[in-house]
């Protein structure tokens, strides 16, 4: 098996939403077929969250509807689709619990409810282009990374804009609770901040701003959605560590995460996750960045 690195990554994926835009953007594809465990009896420690959702045999998951290729539900699916989806898929799998089955429910998680939603036991996992970061980690459980990106810029197809160089001054959409309004604030822009990507994607199409900016396989997807509109312009100017969050009540279940994550590295499930959603095009799958060691 060959893989692409660091860059060579980001280029790729860029390659593969790009071609996305020649079809449906919106991931109306099932994905992986994961089935179930069915070792649960006695696997995980009496008390653990991870005994407790087996117990239960349902759980609730946190992604995103508006990204298409990472977290995207239409209208009339009863499951969203993406990578970020499919990764989530294997962790519920892994307890023993059917992962398209009626004892998931995927909530709809904006960017900035991702932490409320966890400190409030409202989900029970969140995967929603989340990027690591320390201060997040104060908050709520992160493990990974699962995924590495890197944030660019969208505007429109007419645009002159070339990067976020030539935004310093000037109004730059992200959404509310991301990393991405902070970033384009400490490259010069004014961040205009916007409850979800789709809202901000629409400031860009009907002229209110001049840009949006988030991680790039995010803004590819949009694009794709507006080919004739819509552009990503730039090189990356930020690496996003994309991760899973969990209540910081729950330490042990980052232990859980890496270890599925491990298993998924090795096995081909990952690979076949990233191959269904973000490679749908046929460029080669990342190699799978390196897991953090779990806090103490």
């Amino acid at each position: 098996m060959r893989f692409i690195r660091t860059k060579a990554v980001v280029a790729g994926l860029g390659l593969a939403l790009s071609l996305a835009a020649c079809g449906d953007a919106g991931g109306e594809e099932e994905g992986v077929e994961v089935d179930a465990a069915d070792d649960c009896d006695g696997k995980f420690e009496d008390g653990t969250r991870m005994a407790e959702l087996v117990e239960a045999g349902e759980i609730t998951v946190g992604v995103k509807y508006d990204q298409p290729g990472l977290g995207f539900k239409d209208a009339s699916a009863d499951i969203p689709t993406g990578f970020d989806v499919e990764v989530a898929k294997l962790l519920v799998a892994d307890l023993c619990i059917d992962p398209t089955g009626d004892s998931v429910t995927w909530e709809e998680t904006i960017s900035d409810n991702r932490e409320p939603f966890l400190e409030e036991g409202r989900v029970d996992l969140v995967l929603a282009t989340y990027s690591i970061t320390d201060e997040r980690r104060q908050i709520v459980g992160q493990a990974g990374p699962y995924f590495i990106t890197g944030q660019q810029v969208l505007v429109a197809s007419d645009s002159d804009v070339e990067s976020i160089a030539d935004l310093k001054g000037e109004e730059v959409c992200s959404v509310t609770g991301s990393t991405s309004l902070e970033n384009v604030e400490a490259e010069g822009a004014v961040g205009v901040p916007a409850d979800t990507y789709s809202d901000c994607a629409e400031d860009v199409l009907n002229g209110t701003v001049p840009a949006m900016s988030t991680d790039g396989a995010i803004l590819l997807g949009l694009a794709a959605q507006n080919p004739d509109d819509l552009k990503v312009v730039g090189e990356e100017f930020s690496e996003e560590r994309i991760g899973v969050g969990y209540s910081i009540d729950t330490p042990e279940m980052c232990e859980w995460i890496n270890g599925v994550m491990t298993e998924a590295y090795e096995n081909g499930d990952w690979e076949a996750a990233f191959d269904a959603t973000l490679g749908e095009s046929g460029v080669e799958a990342p190699e799978p960045p390196a897991l953090d060691e779990c806090q103490a």
